[in-house]
């Protein structure tokens, strides 16, 4: 009896205190739901018709204006040309605040697309001296529509934000062509989009194949990994392959060094911190089956998750290398160009956020393992707190069966976008307000 009215006591005192600490939905917060809500219609053209007219990396001329037409519909005053073929919007509030960036890229990739969408992308274009077919494969198409519907969603409640919202599309994600750098974030960041006003907090949002419809996936702290590409030319002495002893074989040392390279993960990292990954994607050697050639090179990718380890294994590849190359007589020159920086969520922003996140998407939102692709939105993070995301654009009965992310197949269930846009708006409004 005293058991039961014991327990009976603790659940009505436990209700009652979830009843306090739950946070109610604002009038605000139901006002922007309403309003995305009402938004899908024009989130849909916008979607389909940038599927259907995607541009390469630092091509995205009439995506800008395109983008650009659409902001000033709703009252904003873009600027363009913003490290080439950026856009971005200030969107000012009604009461005084903090100022918020939310972010979008623009590009497409050199993929042909092969669905049977009736929006399906035809347009063609230049990549590396070929002409290519060009495909939203990776959905910027998605962010930039959803970015477009936040912004149209925020200017109709724009009297009511205390603080400021900017809005960043980015041209060039994917990496621009040979000799246009900085592109992309880091030539955004350059160009200031960061200041004037300067931003307390960049949020980004990505949608990704394999996770279901709606979904949300997140992780505090390393997210997506720095990339960096190596090349190794092995010097050799060409010779007869009949008569190997007169030369110096660089097929064999280039073999050789690239078993060497494979211990620096699996005996030179700490992989119960933080894995790694060095890859040897290329292998070019000779012209002839009896003859020996003069060199050798190596192209690879080494993918890390934190600033220390990628500069060790920086070191390690180039030790390896040469050092193996002389004890074969020879010499290998190695070459490490930098790529996107680690992405990195910030723990306070993320812990601070996660409420928001799971407001909009009720027992949709999940951890994510760490992702080894890489994403230049880490430009952003590391000039303000930042937050990045994923967005499930799979049906579940198609989870792990869907073509993945820069596939010619790659389809988005176009039902997770108003999440999507739910997602970038609160995340604004929540962090303006101080909303947790």
């Amino acid at each position: 009896m005293h058991i039961r009215l014991a327990l009976c006591v603790l659940l009505v005192t436990a209700s009652a205190i979830n009843r306090l600490t739950a946070a109610p939905q604002s009038p605000l917060s139901a006002d922007i739901d309403r309003l995305v809500a009402a938004s899908q219609p024009q989130l849909i053209e916008w979607r389909r018709h940038l599927h259907e007219h995607p541009e390469l990396s630092n091509r995205e001329v009439e995506t800008a204006k395109y983008v650009a037409a659409q902001l000033r519909t709703m009252g904003l005053e873009p600027q363009t040309g913003v490290a080439r073929h950026g856009v971005v919007a200030v969107l000012k509030g009604g009461l005084p605040g903090p100022v918020v960036a939310l972010r979008a890229d623009m590009d497409g990739l050199p993929v042909r697309e092969e669905t049977d969408v009736p929006f399906a992308s035809k347009a063609t274009g230049e990549y590396q001296g070929n002409q290519v077919g060009v495909m939203h494969a990776c959905g910027h198409d998605t962010h930039v529509a959803m970015l477009l519907a936040a912004a149209k969603v925020l200017t109709q409640v724009k009297d009511r934000l205390p603080g400021t919202v900017k809005f960043i599309f980015q041209p060039a994600e994917e990496g621009a062509p040979t000799g246009e750098t900085p592109a992309g974030a880091e030539a955004m960041v350059a160009a200031g989009v960061m200041n004037n006003p300067k931003v307390d907090a960049v949020f980004g949002l990505h949608v990704f194949a394999n996770i279901p419809t709606g979904q949300l996936t997140y992780r505090t702290g390393p997210f997506m990994a720095a990339a960096d590409t190596f090349e190794i030319v092995v010097r050799g002495r060409q010779t007869h392959g009949a008569t190997p002893w007169r030369g110096i074989d660089p097929i064999v040392v280039g073999s050789q060094i690239v078993m060497g390279l494979q211990t620096i993960v699996s005996r030179g990292v700490d992989i119960t911190a933080l894995p790694a990954i060095v890859t040897v994607g290329q292998f070019q050697a000779g012209v002839r089956n009896n003859i020996i050639p003069d060199s050798a090179k190596l192209v690879g990718t080494i993918r890390t998750f934190d600033d220390a380890v990628q500069t060790d294994i920086h070191a390690k590849v180039t030790r390896i290398a040469e050092n193996l190359a002389e004890a074969a007589g020879t010499t290998a020159q190695v070459t490490i160009t930098k790529g996107y920086p680690v992405t990195s969520n910030d723990p306070a922003l993320t812990a601070r956020m996660l409420p928001t996140l799971e407001r909009v998407a009720p027992g949709a939102v999940k951890v994510s393992e760490l992702i080894t692709g890489a994403e230049d939105f880490t430009y952003f993070q590391r000039r303000a707190p930042g937050l990045f995301v994923f967005l499930g654009i799979t049906p579940t009965a198609q989870v792990g069966k869907a073509p993945q992310n820069h596939s010619p197949l790659f389809v988005v269930d176009e039902a997770a976008l108003p999440t999507g846009v739910r997602a970038l708006a609160h995340l604004a409004v929540d962090y303006l307000s101080g909303r947790r």
